[in-house]
């Protein structure tokens, strides 16, 4: 188990490294956002065009490992919401700004580096296959869900077309298309495209991580912490179990994806989950605690997992 905890535990050290800088004011708030906004629309991007680029798409691209993931999601996601409406009585878009908290999981900022570190380069493929349609797929069930639950939202059609629109100017998403039209049309770059693009790519996810513990000094905790163990039972818990069950019961994937889907659906809530609740100004403080304390708390439930999938 030592042996473990020492592959995760790098990870949350930089992570730690990042929220100690900014609460001591070695590494101010503005410095955070900036880093940030760095990983997010310049590193990040470039390595996830040339994940998706170089991917041996039919063979990670199967309905099998995307289910052995988003079913997990889904049934933590109207876990949640349901739990929200009727056990902590929340308002109704209160109740799916919770349940958005328990879908979307960190598997960028978190997922990637771990994954890499437990499995090495080569688990990247299914991770990137993952990720490729996680912004998409929980956002749009997220939106669609909030505005049939909210009474004085806009109009449905509206609403997709604005978050569509949104979504496909993220740099995220943009650097994702463009890999699989490199991937697809085997179109021709220079080498020295491919050599920045990589240079990029290696800034990418330490940065991110430093970044992400910078940015957590600002959240602070809900009053009610019963709304965020519920959450952190579900999304650290619950979704990985059943995509380990959906993975070796249901679909046989092989051991090698299997791990990968599992350890991927282990990842606390990520920073979205906050970006969702301040869309429509629900439940923030609740998921401001989901990311503050979800990270800490992968530290141990990341480990045990990789216990479990190592056994495997």
């Amino acid at each position: 188990m030592i042996e473990i905890f020492l592959v995760v535990f790098p990870v949350f050290l930089v992570v730690g490294a990042g929220y100690a800088s900014n609460y001591f004011k070695f590494f101010k708030d503005d410095y955070a956002d900036a880093l940030m906004k760095f990983t997010q629309n310049f590193a990040i991007p470039c390595l996830l065009f040339n994940a998706i680029a170089t991917l041996d798409l039919p063979t990670v691209f199967k309905p099998q490992l995307l289910g052995a993931f988003y079913v997990g999601s889904v049934t933590c996601f109207l876990l949640s919401t349901f739990g929200a409406r009727y056990l902590f009585q929340r308002r109704s878009g209160e109740a799916v700004a919770i349940g958005f908290c328990a879908l979307f999981a960190n598997s960028v900022l978190l997922g990637f580096p771990i994954v890499e570190r437990a499995f090495g380069a080569d688990a990247l493929g299914p991770i990137t296959a993952i990720i490729s349609v996680h912004a998409p797929f929980c956002y749009l069930l997220g939106i669609t869900t909030m505005e049939f639950a909210r009474a004085d939202g806009r109009a449905l059609p509206a609403t997709i077309k604005v978050v569509t629109k949104a979504m496909f100017s993220n740099a995220l998403m943009i650097s994702l298309s463009l890999g699989f039209f490199v991937n697809v049309t085997d179109f021709w770059l220079p080498q020295g495209i491919w050599d920045a693009t990589e240079m990029m790519a290696h800034a990418a996810l330490p940065a991110a991580l430093f970044g992400l513990g910078a940015v957590l000094v600002r959240y602070g905790l809900a009053p009610n912490i019963g709304e965020t163990a519920m959450v952190l039972l579900l999304r650290l818990v619950v979704h990985p179990a059943i995509a380990l069950i959906m993975s070796t019961q249901v679909f046989s994937l092989t051991t090698p994806v299997t791990q990968v889907v599992v350890l991927t659906a282990a990842m606390s809530p990520g920073i979205n989950t906050f970006v969702f609740a301040s869309m429509y100004d629900r439940a923030k403080v609740a998921a401001a605690s989901g990311v503050l304390l979800g990270t800490i708390c992968a530290i141990f439930s990341v480990t045990i997992w990789l216990a479990i999938l190592r056994a495997l």
